[in-house]
């Protein structure tokens, strides 16, 4: 006799709480935090250059992640909370 294993489980519904977001970006400092993929930090720099020219963005400043598998790291988050007013997480492939 075959004995057939069904290996799935049900969703567990999860609430998801967003940050708040500003309701302006103008004069805001843009943290690009990227994560290592090929073109992510190409298409971070295009998203910057855009918020900057069309939403009056202050500056924009890239960091790279150790690699994509894992969260940023304790530096990288201790700086852009000392440093930029708004996070753009970004990945590539």
């Amino acid at each position: 006799m075959t004995e057939l294993l069904d290996p799935t489980t049900e969703a567990v519904e999860q609430r998801v709480t967003y940050a708040p977001r500003p309701d302006s970006l103008a004069g805001k400092r843009i943290a690009l935090i990227e994560n290592t993929k090929f073109n992510s930090d190409e298409l971070l720099r295009r998203i910057g250059d855009l918020l900057v020219r069309e939403h009056g963005a202050a500056s924009t400043r890239m960091f790279r992640k150790r690699n994509s598998s894992v969260p940023a790291h304790d530096e990288i988050i201790e700086e852009v909370r000392r440093t930029c007013d708004v996070a753009v997480a970004g990945i590539g492939d």
